[in-house]
């Protein structure tokens, strides 16, 4: 019979011994990597780079447990035998699920306190997020998943931040962003909107970082309390705002000459994603729950807030530095 493409891959294992740890560690493994179990000991990735690279990895690990692993690369015998295959890893009843507590999630937001908010909308990206990852044969509801997504954190920002700033559109927003000598700002004055989120924490470490260290921040209860002299930045109007699909961070990132730092455009992207979506980031759950985290913990205090997310922010910089790619490809 004529052979249908995807190649698939089948793990088929065999452990020894009675101790229940590396079955369950084994279980696990192949769970989290999206295989779908034929019978015991039987199991199913479609062929590609990293599916064979996790199999090989389970197979090794099974080897040295003293047991016996063989990969076996196949096709399928025919288009029905493919449609049962891909069928295993329909995803499609998970991603309802996500759909079904994100609109609970909308349902009980009037009621709810901004970190409880903000914290099980983390959790359902996270979650979702884990779901793409393994999503081999994505389908419409994986669109619907992420539109919805993007509405409830925007629903959020609604209500907890309404003053969100707009993106600058037209030719603006096409061209390029002028360059600025951060020696003509030294020792300014920073204006941005109070009760800091991720945006806006993240543009004013990157200020004191690595533009002014000596900025005074003042944190503003609405955009039109922002003194003449103050340097505004992620709220309509001001001097360092979104513009296109750039947020706040980004513009500042490329006003400065920033954005060649490899630390910094991972971090760019991660912001971007968290306030506006697009390219899914890995950290990004983790870091949304932190900074909600430190929200909780420390209220309206911004100057504390700035002071926690700072050594998080400081941190993340420093391991996508330490693992960015060197020219020659490999990791610094």
């Amino acid at each position: 019979m004529p052979s249908v493409d995807p190649p698939w891959l089948m793990l088929v294992a065999s452990l020894s011994g009675r101790s229940p740890t590396p079955r369950m560690r084994f279980w696990r493994a192949l769970k989290a990597a999206g295989a779908a179990a034929l019978r015991d000991g039987v199991y199913v990735l479609p062929a590609g780079e990293t599916t064979a690279g996790i199999l090989k990895a389970q197979a090794d690990e099974v080897i040295g447990s003293g047991g016996t692993a063989h990969i076996v690369p196949f096709a399928a015998a025919g288009p029905a035998q493919d449609a049962e295959l891909r069928a295993a890893f329909d995803r499609s009843p998970t991603y309802v699920e996500g759909l079904e507590r994100l609109t609970t999630l909308l349902s009980e937001l009037p009621v709810l306190r901004e970190v409880e908010a903000r914290r099980r909308v983390a959790g359902l990206r996270r979650d979702l997020g884990a779901v793409v990852a393994i999503d081999f044969f994505p389908g419409p509801v994986s669109g619907q998943v992420e539109v919805a997504l993007r509405e409830a954190e925007a629903a959020i920002n609604a209500q907890f931040s309404p003053d969100e700033p707009h993106a600058v559109q037209g030719e603006a927003a096409q061209g390029e962003i002028p360059r600025r000598d951060a020696a003509d700002y030294q020792g300014r004055t920073w204006a941005t909107r109070q009760h800091l989120w991720i945006d806006r924490v993240a543009s004013a470490w990157l200020i004191r970082r690595f533009i002014d260290p000596q900025a005074h921040f003042l944190w503003l209860t609405q955009p039109a309390d922002c003194p003449h002299d103050a340097l505004g930045f992620d709220f309509d109007g001001a001097a360092f705002t979104h513009i296109g699909q750039r947020v706040s961070f980004e513009v500042l990132a490329a006003s400065f000459g920033l954005d060649q730092d490899p630390g910094v455009a991972q971090l760019a992207r991660l912001v971007r994603y968290l306030d506006i979506g697009g390219v899914p980031v890995p950290d990004a759950a983790g870091f949304a729950s932190v900074m909600a985290g430190a929200r909780a913990r420390h209220g309206d205090d911004d100057d504390r807030m700035l002071q926690d997310m700072g050594l998080v922010l400081d941190c993340l910089h420093a391991a996508y530095i330490e693992t960015s790619p060197t020219p020659s490809g490999e990791p610094t």
